[in-house]
Parts: C-alpha cells; structure tokens; sequence
C-alpha cells in the first residue's frame, strides 16, 4: 500500500479510537458503583454477558459464516481479553490510582518496543521518545495522590499491560483474523470471556445472581453503560482499528486513558490535578500527537514487506 494511503487510513481510525480512550476513561466511575473487592468476577460475567447477547442479535449470520480458523482465532485474543480484565480489575483493587495509571500506561512503550522485535527491525526514535514523553505524562497527571511502595497490586497492573500489549499484536499479526467479520470476531472474542469468567465464578467471590439481586436501577444502567460503550463498542472498535492502524498507533491512543479519565473527574467529580496535573495532561496530549506524527513516517522498503508478510500468509490461510 502507498505511504500516503496507509497514512490517510491510520488518521480514519484516530478519532475512533480515542473515544474507546474517552469511555474507558470514564468507566471508573461506573465500576466504582457497582464492583467491590468480592465481586469482580461477578460483575465482568454480568457486563461482558450482556455485551454478547446485544452483539449475538446484530450479528448472528456473520458469526454462523466464521471459519473454524476464523473461531480458534477469535477464542485466542478472547483468552488473552479476559486475562487483561482479571489482571487489570484485581490490580486497581489492590493497589493506588497513581501506580495503577502509570503502570498501564507502558503499554504505550512496551507495545511499540514488541512490534518491533519482531519485525526484527527497530522503532523510530521519535516514536519510543514520544510515547515515553505520554508515560511521563501520565506520572505527572496522577501524582496527586503520591507513588506508593510497589505491591501485589502493581505486579498485576504490570502484567495486565503486558496482557494487552499481547492482545493487540495478536490480533495485529494472526493469518486466521485478516479476513473475518469485525463483528463476529468480536462476538467470539467476547463469549470466550464469558465462559472464562462463568468459570471462575463457581468458586471465585459472590456469586453473579447475587450481586444481580443486590443491584438497584441506577446500578444498572451503570451496568449496561460498560456493557455497551466500554465492552461491546470499545472491543470492536479496537479490533477494528488493530487490523487497519497497527498495533503502534492504538496502543498510542489507548494509552490516553488516564488523561480522559482525569478529564471526566475534573468535570462531574471535581478533583483538581493542580499544575504538575495540567502539565502531565499537556504532555499526554503532546506525546500522543507526536508519535501519530511519527508513525505515518514511510517505512523501508525491506521493513514494509516484512510487515505485509502476515497479510501475504493470511491470504494462503484463507
């Protein structure tokens, strides 16, 4: 593909991905709402379960048209999904919002620095220099309530970055994925989650119908904003968005997350960043501009084919 197009098609999946940033920003509220320590098992089957049955309706004729390729595909990134949710819900429990910000947020670097690797050819300067000018960003923008001493918590937060670097490369580069529906994938994906989280319920906190007894109308809706916007929504569109931008370039703009919800807590929570607050947010928003800048450079031509490889293997899968 010419520079410029691939470039024309990674800005159309900017705005897009953004507002996956914007709403996982803005989940935490809702997940305070209606999550305790004892029930974020219960609570991802009751979310992720509602997403599925919404997505299963729009899209059951897509889903019936999948490949079993197309399907082993799909319940491998919704493995490793699921494995990000655990990870990420149980190390915001058990550690600061500080650490938990910073932490996820080297998804940013550690993506970039992966895709790389194995492409066996190194990132641009201006790319690692501009997600670690985010990273920095994002320290500033919740050092508010001080970096605490590193924890069980912190360990989890880190894994789950790993998890979601994982996540998007897989999509990214797996032959069996390059052709299959967006929307049936997603539901694959999801309803892997789903069975995973049914599972550990059994034995793993308050059980789902509990907590769905216990849940009051606001709760709800609570509920069905993460199933819809920050599940059904997000997924697709980041699974949209990986297959088109590269694992890079998303992860970029995912890493705004914290900025988004620092933003939506200044708004309707009223916190006050103060001013290293509002310079770690210019940052983000300057470290995040930068590396889009940086990752529509034209690559190599020895890099461009290595990178079109999957896509040449995935065409003899299919």
């Amino acid at each position: 593909m010419p520079p410029a197009r691939s470039s024309h098609r990674g800005r159309l999946t900017d705005a897009p991905v953004l507002a996956v940033a914007v709403t996982w920003g803005s989940s935490y509220l809702a997940t305070k709402s209606i999550t305790g320590p004892s029930t974020v098992v219960a609570t991802l089957l009751l979310r992720f379960l509602m997403a599925t049955a919404v997505l299963g309706l729009l899209r059951l004729r897509a889903v019936r048209r999948l490949t079993a390729a197309e399907v082993r595909g799909g319940v491998l990134i919704g493995l490793i999904l699921a494995c990000v949710f655990l990870l990420e819900t149980y190390g915001v429990v058990h550690t600061s919002a500080t650490n938990a910000g910073l932490i996820i947020s080297l998804t940013m670097v550690m993506t970039p620095l992966a895709e790389a690797a194995l492409r066996r050819t190194p990132p641009t300067a201006s790319f690692v220099m501009a997600a670690a000018g985010s990273v920095l960003g994002v320290l500033l923008l919740t050092q508010g309530g001080g970096f605490t001493t590193p924890s069980v918590g912190d360990l989890l937060m880190l894994l789950a970055a790993l998890a979601r670097t994982a996540n998007v490369l897989t999509t990214h580069r797996l032959p069996s994925l390059k052709n299959a529906d967006d929307g049936a994938l997603t539901f694959v994906q999801l309803s892997t989650a789903v069975i995973c989280f049914a599972a550990l319920s059994t034995g793993v906190g308050t059980s789902p119908l509990r907590v769905a007894a216990t849940l009051e109308a606001g709760q709800w809706l609570a509920l069905l904003y993460l199933a819809v916007l920050c599940t059904l929504f997000a997924f697709f569109v980041q699974l949209w968005a990986v297959r088109r931008a590269g694992p890079s370039r998303v992860s970029l703009l995912l890493g705004t997350e914290p900025l988004w919800a620092a933003v939506i807590g200044v708004v309707l929570g009223g916190d006050q960043p103060g001013a290293l607050g509002y310079a770690g947010a210019a940052l983000i928003l300057f470290g995040t501009a930068w590396g889009r800048r940086a990752a529509e450079t034209p690559r190599q031509p020895a890099e461009a084919a290595d990178a079109a490889a999957p896509v040449r293997e995935g065409a003899v899968a299919q």
